[in-house]
């Protein structure tokens, strides 16, 4: 951190002004340098197929990105230097990309696969270094050990497993910058433009384009449309357009649920669910917001899609979850399939979700989806089978769930 002094001139004596103390102004800058940082994991299978690849040889990761420059892992089953004869695996992380005196931190470490989490691990982090981070020339410069491990002992070791091994590198890429006093403070107000669309939306003023949904009529404009929704854009633009682009009818389709994805397009925001349905319940919020995820699908909007996943992840309950479950398999919805799966295998809700009409609905509609919900079932029995146990055997000798010995107390 360092102070800058600016001189002031003093007012002469004969000034009819005059300041009572004339102390220098003083501002302020700041230095600041800390790291970016990221890590990569990197996946080594079929280890005995790459022994004898040759000294020097190495294994590369796929290039990734850390501090706006690209990395990546070498690893050497046969070693990198002649005179070790093979005796040693080297394992080194390299700067992939063009770059001048990058200043690094580096960890690198080779996984335990047995569970037990006894991690091989050489890092800068959370160390001083004396000489400080380390520096990388050029592209091509790499930090790492040729003697990362002796390979008679790796091979017996539990770091290999399935004749795979798993290493996870860290990068954090130093980067400095200096804060000085703004001399300026302008408000900018957040944009509007949703609001503006919406009015337009609402106005119907230099509409061009109607919908026919269920015998209600929508007002719309083709330009917005267009540029919202691949498929609108298609319909209205496109060399397959429809025949008739001044009223179109909509099949398959709730007129409150195709009001709800105007709202979206033009606001760029979620209507009041509830509000819409004229429901306030939990209940109509869930549906609502399924038939928006399908309509979202449906005309491309996948920021529309997002957010009624986001929705039904929050809303998630007993008498909806089956048919919410089957809409995300079907719309590719994989966080939101997740937390269905997750919320019907507890035990406290399985059996009341199996009676719900929407699980029958499920097993109609999405049957491999029953697969998936047998493994998580299978997955919370063994945690709870495991859980007892441990507490049971913690009684027995006296240790804690985790295994560390606890004093008795009589």
């Amino acid at each position: 951190m360092g102070k800058i002094l600016r001189e002031t001139s003093r007012p002469s004596s004969n000034s009819s002004f005059h300041s009572s103390s004339s102390a220098p102004a003083t501002t302020l800058s700041t230095s600041i340098t800390d790291t970016v940082r990221g890590s990569h994991q990197f996946k080594i299978t079929g280890y005995s197929l790459s022994k004898g690849i040759g000294i020097g040889k190495y294994i590369a990761s796929e290039t990734f990105s850390v501090g706006g420059y690209d990395w990546a892992i070498y690893f050497y089953p046969d070693g990198k230097s002649v005179e070790d004869n093979a005796t040693y695996v080297s394992l080194f992380i390299a700067l992939a990309s063009e770059g001048t005196d990058v200043r690094a931190l580096f960890e690198l470490t080779l996984l335990d696969q047995s569970g037990n989490e006894r991690h091989k691990v050489h890092s800068h982090f959370e160390r001083t270094l004396e000489s400080g981070p380390y520096t990388l020339k050029y592209r091509g410069s790499m930090w790492g050990y040729k003697r990362f491990f002796k390979r008679t002992a790796l091979e017996t070791s539990d770091y290999l497993k399935d004749d795979c091994l798993s290493v996870n590198c860290s990068v954090g890429v130093v980067k400095s910058h200096t804060e000085g006093p703004k001399i300026y403070s302008v408000a900018v107000p957040p944009s509007n433009m949703g609001q503006h669309f919406g009015q337009l939306l609402e106005s119907g003023k230099g509409s061009d384009v109607s919908f026919d949904v269920n015998g209600e009529i929508f007002n719309a404009h083709k330009l917005v449309l267009a540029a919202r929704s691949p498929v609108f854009r298609a319909q209205l633009f496109g060399p397959m357009k429809d025949q008739n682009t001044k009223c179109i009818k909509v099949e398959d389709m709730e007129a409150p649920v195709f009001k709800a994805l105007l709202h979206v397009i033009y606001w760029d925001s979620l209507p009041d669910l509830q509000e819409l349905t004229g429901l306030n319940s939990k209940w109509a919020t869930t549906l609502m917001a399924q038939h928006l995820l399908a309509a979202a699908d449906r005309y491309g909007l996948e920021r529309l899609r997002l957010m009624c996943e986001t929705t039904l992840c929050e809303v998630v309950a007993i008498n909806t979850v089956a048919t919410t479950l089957a809409l995300a398999e079907q719309h590719h919805c994989f966080q939101l399939k997740a937390v269905c799966l997750k919320f019907i295998a507890r035990p406290e809700n399985l059996r009341a979700v199996m009676q719900t009409d929407g699980f029958e609905y499920l097993k109609e509609s999405c049957p491999a989806v029953l697969t998936e919900l047998l493994e998580y079932v299978a997955r919370f029995t063994e945690h709870s089978d495991f859980m007892c146990k441990h507490r049971n055997d913690a009684i027995l000798d006296g240790s804690d769930i985790n295994g560390r010995r606890v004093k008795q107390r009589l």
